[in-house]
């Protein structure tokens, strides 16, 4: 079911700028049991992203009330997708006197790998393709996504599940589809990610609740190197949630502890 500003409907016109320019952001939300999970921090990221792009915010508790009305449609799992267009108008790239702001919200079932993903984990490559570095798109989840295109197709091309991601200033940033954490003795190390990569809702969420545990967080420029001096490595987003990396290349990780402890707090605090 998809719903475009508050109807049901399949259909975006072509003169959109998301089909034009990508003029935009979306998020995707995990569900569970008929609730949607995150949603304030969902909603946040969605508010920011949009006064960066300085776009039209929708009216958001009509945006609420549709998202919760597709999630009934799950008896256990799903996810709902939040996509939010500047609309049609504008002339070439200049968005002066356009403020049609578009609200596409859409349902799909959960990934139903991720469980299996969870409960063994899973092995990493490295992509030889790195993304730009971009402080003036960098943390947004927005609808420019054409350097994720090109390495889940490198992904693919190498059968693997999923692989780490450096920008072309060598830093690791994220993988294809997910945040990156990793653990050395008491201290927990995440990518900056204010000039490139995705600031995600779990990601967020596991920082959080980090606060409240006995480890100390560091973010950062960091080298692959330093990632495989890891004890323990994990990837993260709304809908995989917390997924043990059990190799990255030909590295080894055997340690689980903090991913545990986060596995039990998750939706709990």
């Amino acid at each position: 079911m998809t719903f475009i500003n508050s109807q049901q409907q399949p259909q975006l016109a072509i003169t959109d700028r998301a089909t034009q320019y990508g003029d935009g952001c979306f998020t995707t939300i995990g569900v569970k049991q008929g609730k949607l999970l995150l949603w304030p921090f969902h909603l946040e990221r969605l508010q920011t992203t949009l006064k960066r792009l300085g776009i039209t915010e929708p009216d958001w508790e009509q945006v609420f009330l549709l998202a919760n009305q597709l999630t009934q449609s799950f008896t256990e799992r799903g996810g709902v997708k939040i996509l939010i267009s500047r609309g049609s108008g504008g002339r070439g790239y200049s968005p002066v006197g356009c403020c049609d702001t578009q609200v596409i919200l859409s349902s799909f079932s959960w990934p139903v790998h991720y469980q299996q993903w969870q409960q063994e984990g899973i092995t990493l490559g490295v992509c030889q393709q790195q993304i730009g570095y971009s402080p003036m798109l960098g943390g947004m989840k927005h609808l420019n996504r054409l350097e994720q295109v090109l390495l889940k197709q490198e992904v693919e091309q190498n059968q693997w599940l999923d692989a780490v991601v450096l920008n072309t200033n060598q830093h690791v940033v994220e993988t294809t589809a997910s945040n990156l954490f990793w653990r050395k003795g008491n201290v927990v190390y995440t990518p900056d990610l204010s000039g490139s990569g995705v600031e995600g809702v779990m990601r967020r969420h596991i920082i959080e609740l980090l606060s409240t545990l006995p480890y100390s967080l560091e973010f950062g420029d960091y080298s692959l190197a330093d990632l495989l001096c890891a004890d323990e490595v994990f990837i993260t987003n709304a809908l995989m949630e917390l997924v043990p990396v059990n190799t990255i290349s030909t590295t080894h990780f055997q340690e689980q502890l903090l991913l545990d402890v986060l596995q039990k707090r998750l939706y709990t605090c």
